[in-house]
């Protein structure tokens, strides 16, 4: 059998050459780096978001360099006619280094140089790798650094997907509101530390649930508008060397304009902003709330529809699939179980970014790829959760009505809502008698003379207002 023979073409860096695809856009630097790390299987080309984001800072860059006269217009051209085109979409399996890596980021951002430099270099009419003409750190990294970049890309791509969990959240929020309006006739009792409390609506729980999403949101829309201050320009440590004069200014125009976001603005002290990565770990916690919150929702739910019999069976959830291997005609609450484990990985991933955090030295933290792989994750798991929630199990949430009103009629809680008029010392006899004889405290309260049927039932229709 003969073998196919590659076409290779040589690279070389400060610690020797290598030999790699001819045809490949990245380059040496990206070779080291996919041989030192094989951490995970979590790679750059799996968030096309952050992709995307690197190539839009290198046009801006590009563009800002040519209009203060530093490159030459050229060559700028060329590198962003690259740049748009991995915007766009293209060339995205050239990114093929693991999201987990050392070096706070530099291996990615040598990635993006170096296969935007080999397209621009086919844009200019010449072969990968001629870097005498075009090359990714003179030209394509001019007046930057990995640790004004890769922060700045990061927080771009991260306000993109949050964009995207935010419209999923609030298509959660609207069909719980749906639920409370469908049920917000459907009386039951409410509890409290899992005992009967007092009346309320179905629809009023609902409600509240909506609420909890909508706070959630709320925090994570103010974190949000955060991601948009950038310490582009900053360069090394956020002193600015090596950076031409109007550079940053023109950079963030730039940006403003490919974006559309005019929110995007350049942080006051780019000292500060370079070592400082706050902003990642108040996003973490902003996603771990929104987490928490659904898998709130998620155990409410899984306690409502518990039985069907033998537990609260106030509610049933769609059924989406067998739920045992051995037992027979068994469903289990799979859907909101998942939601549940979602949050368990999110605040799992809250954990890590918050040591991340805590743990960068001096003028720079090293430590966001393990940030930026954990909250892209956090926001796609949750994202997807909040259409899956909604998609195959709130919407087809249904309330077993009569099962629910014979258990506030029968409710020894009924003596709480009876206490105002009654006094708290007849409304505990009450309780009491009815919790051991099983009468109903309705029915205890009328013959005993203490209330009416007309005043039970005002009095029930009294506690239902909110």
């Amino acid at each position: 059998m003969t073998e196919v023979q590659t076409s290779l073409r040589t690279e070389s860096d400060l610690i020797g050459t290598v030999e790699l695809p001819a045809d490949v856009y990245y380059g040496v630097n990206t070779v080291r780096a996919a041989e030192n790390f094989q951490l995970s299987s979590t790679r750059i080309q799996q968030f096309p978001e952050l992709i995307e984001a690197l190539a839009i800072i290198k046009h801006a860059a590009a563009a800002a360099n040519r209009d203060v006269g530093a490159l030459e217009a050229n060559l700028a051209n060329a590198i962003i006619a690259a740049s748009k085109e991995i915007a766009d979409g293209q060339l995205h399996d050239q990114f093929i280094l693991d999201m987990i890596q050392g070096g706070a980021g530099t291996s990615t951002n040598m990635n993006a140089n170096e296969v935007i430099a080999n397209r621009a270099l086919e844009h200019l009419g010449y072969a990968k790798g001629d870097y005498e003409v075009l090359h990714p750190l003179n030209h394509v990294n001019m007046g930057q650094s990995t640790n004004d970049v890769y922060p700045s890309a990061l927080k771009l791509a991260l306000h993109k997907m949050t964009g995207t969990l935010l419209a999923n959240l609030e298509v959660l929020k609207k069909a719980l509101q749906s639920k409370a309006k469908e049920f917000d006739s459907t009386v039951k009792m409410g509890r409290t530390q899992m005992q009967i409390a007092v009346p309320m609506t179905l629809g009023q729980e609902f409600g509240a649930w909506a609420t909890m999403i909508d706070r959630a949101v709320t925090s994570l829309k103010h974190v949000r508008f955060g991601l948009l201050e950038l310490n582009l320009g900053g360069t090394a440590i956020g002193t600015g060397i090596n950076a031409h004069a109007g550079y940053r200014e023109r950079a963030i125009e730039h940006l403003r304009e490919i974006t559309g976001l005019n929110g995007i603005s350049s942080a006051s002290d780019l000292i500060a902003a370079t070592a400082d990565t706050q902003i990642f770990v108040d996003l973490s916690s902003a996603l771990k709330r929104v987490g928490l919150t659904m898998s709130k929702i998620a155990n409410d739910l899984r306690l409502l529809s518990s039985g069907p019999s033998g537990g609260f069976g106030e509610i049933n959830l769609p059924a989406r699939q067998a739920g045992s291997s051995i037992m027979p005609g068994k469903v289990n609450p799979v859907i909101a179980e998942a939601v549940n484990q979602v949050a368990y990985q999110v605040a799992g991933h809250d954990a890590a970014i918050t040591m991340a955090v805590e743990a960068g030295q001096l003028e720079l933290n090293p430590f966001e790829p393990i940030m930026a792989r954990g909250l892209f994750d956090s926001i796609g798991i949750l994202s997807n959760a909040a259409t899956m929630f909604v998609d195959k199990c709130i919407e087809g949430i249904t309330a077993n009505e009569e099962l629910m009103r014979d258990v506030v009629e029968g409710s020894a809680g009924l003596a709480t809502v009876f206490s105002p008029v009654v006094g708290y010392k007849a409304a505990t006899s009450l309780a009491v008698e009815a919790t051991e004889t099983g009468a109903k405290v309705t029915d205890l309260a009328v013959e005993k003379g203490l209330l009416t049927r007309a005043q039970v039932q005002e009095l029930i229709n009294e506690a239902l207002e909110v």
